[in-house]
């Protein structure tokens, strides 16, 4: 599987910013995009904390946490004015897309059925080029996380992956480690 451009966001509102983001406006910058909704108990006991970490953490980095409410449930509950609410009770600072509403009366929002989400909190990771690089529907570890973006920022600063078409983002060796121990990379032990 190659690489693929990370599809358009489809939104009808933005909040936390004075102009609507897309990724033409972000490339070259590393997104952490999260999706949620605000009556999502994972999302707020677990995901939008994190994204908010994430924001703090890598304040300066060439990267940005956006954020998607994505209703897929309870409509008439979520509406723009109690998410106004809802970010300023919580504090989220990051920028906010509301998803555009499913075609014909579908319940799937327009970006959550292009990016073919499971449900919210959805983590997805878009390097700098503009390439969907992962995607984790539910609670995502904070190290491997933390990992997955210094790769891709690593990556925006070398310029490393411009060319080079990976299924997999390259996050270091705990794919190498099992009940019985890490084996070292190939090549030896770093010098």
């Amino acid at each position: 599987m190659l690489l693929r451009p990370a599809p358009a966001w489809r939104t009808t509102e933005w909040l936390n910013t004075p102009e609507p983001l897309t990724l033409e406006r972000l490339r070259g910058k590393v997104i952490l995009l999260h999706a949620f909704q605000m009556l999502c108990p994972g999302c707020v006991a677990r995901g939008i904390p994190q994204a908010q970490r994430v924001a703090e953490v890598f304040a300066g980095a060439p990267l940005v946490v956006v954020g998607l409410h994505t209703v897929f449930e309870h409509h008439e509950a979520m509406k723009l004015a109690s998410l106004r609410a809802f970010l300023h009770e919580y504090r989220v600072k990051f920028p906010v897309g509301v998803d555009a509403p499913g075609e014909g009366g579908e319940s799937t929002p327009r970006t959550m059925k292009a990016y073919a989400m499971q449900g919210t909190p959805t983590t997805v990771l878009i390097d700098a080029q503009g390439r969907l690089r992962r995607q984790v529907f539910g609670v995502h570890d904070d190290l491997q996380l933390g990992a997955e973006l210094q790769t891709l920022l690593l990556e925006a600063r070398t310029g490393s992956a411009s060319g080079a078409q990976r299924s997999t983002p390259q996050v270091l060796p705990a794919a190498a480690c099992d009940d019985n121990g890490c084996a070292a990379p190939s090549g030896g032990a770093p010098g």
